[in-house]
């Protein structure tokens, strides 16, 4: 089965012939976006090229977490918290929200010194994170075959199911006047005295004033069209999910060697926290000086690997006219083959961590495609150099559980309303000013 199952979402037929603003993506963050605009009052068209969370809004681990996050993404995060609270009877839909807890584990005292310093992130924001010594990690998970030195623990922190929540918020959205549309790629947009003027899909146009380009690992290739350099790559992570187990932990864990959350079904999602695989392509030679920082601080959780995704990327078309089919409508799902023995790995280290977990077997195993940038934080931003387009997209693997609140900042800045957090930290200029771009480092 390619992928994990993906609750249907049915798009709309009837293309409208103007809206107030596009948003191009089917993802958390171009769902979440468009049930913003629409509930404050804009026509919307979300243009999905396949279907409604298929790419890695499905295909991610369904953490909630403040926890670990970088100090930039803390204040958008604590909005986001907020949000999933309600975010069930918002959409009138279960998305599998609980608030269980996450836990990151300390193998020895500088790890624990790192998350230690962590914590006075969220000082002011009334949440609970603190540091377990080894006993209190003991006395939280009683049956865990650990030694660890200690553990970062943020209760406040949970989880929901990928696979549910961009289909129900994309649902919401439509429930609130927003048009949704599946199979329909944007193949770009179009411009009138330098502002957008509208959007060009495979179905025909659809005039607007504003465009969101929420396109996850596609967001370089749709914005070099237009003469915009997103400096972003791709990571690709095996994940696996168990048939239900008793007697597992209830709160999500990350280990050295492995990192699970409960299910609904009572099974579990179990990855590798640590390693990731990252196929060279010809993008890897034009952004590896932006990259560095990162490559430096995370080469050890690196694998890189040459094989024929650089000559897919290599043969893709970076220019295409508009009266033609797009490389969106030739490749509607990255759909990437998993590692077996990966897969297997990480499930007999959950195995041998918590004894529980021996009886579970893998139901499924998929992989996805993390967009990533250079300091591993999205760009939720307008565009200076062509008014009326806005891009939300590179979240580096953070994107899951921020983003109905990047949703709501984006919708924001569509609306030139007072933003829900400061979005100095995510614009899309700090690739062009000057600024230094790079991940952060100990915190």
């Amino acid at each position: 089965m390619p992928g994990p199952f993906v609750v249907p979402v049915h798009g709309d037929l009837d293309l409208p012939k103007e809206v107030d603003c596009v948003v191009i993506g089917g993802g958390i963050i171009g769902t979440s976006t468009a049930l913003e605009l629409a509930e404050a009052g804009l026509r919307v068209a979300l243009c999905e090229k396949g279907g409604i969370g298929h790419e890695q809004s499905s295909r991610n681990w369904g953490w909630v977490r403040i926890s670990r996050r970088d100090p930039r993404e803390v204040p958008l995060m604590a909005e986001a918290l907020r949000i999933w609270s309600r975010l069930g009877e918002r959409t009138g839909r279960d998305v599998g929200y609980t608030r269980a807890g996450i836990v990151f584990t300390c193998a020895n005292d500088e790890e624990y010194a790192h998350h230690e310093r962590w914590t006075r992130h969220v000082e002011g924001y009334q949440i609970e994170s603190r540091m377990l010594d080894a006993a209190g990690f003991k006395a939280l998970f009683p049956g865990a075959n650990m030694n660890v030195k200690g553990a970062l623990y943020t209760p406040i922190d949970g989880r929901a199911e990928p696979q549910k929540a961009a289909p129900a918020i994309a649902e919401a959205a439509r429930a609130r006047g927003a048009a949704i549309f599946t199979e329909c790629a944007v193949r770009g947009i179009e411009t009138s005295g330098g502002a957008v003027s509208g959007v060009v899909t495979e179905r025909g146009s659809i005039a607007c004033k504003a465009v969101v380009l929420a396109g996850g690992a596609w967001s370089n290739l749709f914005c070099g069209r237009f003469g915009l350099d997103l400096p972003q790559l791709k990571v690709m992570n095996t994940v696996l999910r168990t048939t239900p187990v008793e007697g597992g932990p209830e709160q999500a864990v990350w280990a050295n060697n492995f990192a699970l959350r409960k299910r609904q079904d009572g099974g579990y999602t179990i990855a590798s926290g640590t390693t990731n695989s990252v196929d060279i392509v010809p993008h890897s030679f034009r952004y590896a000086l932006a990259f560095m920082p990162a490559w430096r601080m995370e080469w050890r959780s690196l694998n890189l690997r040459f094989g024929s995704r650089f000559f897919t990327e290599a043969r893709m078309p970076k220019r295409w006219e508009m009266d033609e089919a797009s490389p969106f409508e030739y490749c509607r799902v990255l759909d990437p083959k998993p590692s077996r023995e990966k897969a297997a790995k990480v499930l007999a280290s959950a195995g041998k961590a918590f004894p529980a977990l021996r009886k579970a077997e893998i139901a499924q195993r998929w992989a996805g495609y993390i967009d990533v940038m250079p300091d591993a934080v999205p760009v939720i931003s307008a565009v200076s150099t062509i008014p009326g387009f806005h891009i939300a997209t590179g979240f580096s693997g953070h994107g899951f559980g921020i983003g109905p609140a990047a949703g709501r900042l984006m919708a924001d800045i569509v609306l030139n309303r007072q933003p829900i957090v400061d979005p100095s930290a995510f614009r899309f200029s700090r690739f062009t000013d000057g600024s230094k771009v790079r991940p952060e480092a100990g915190f």
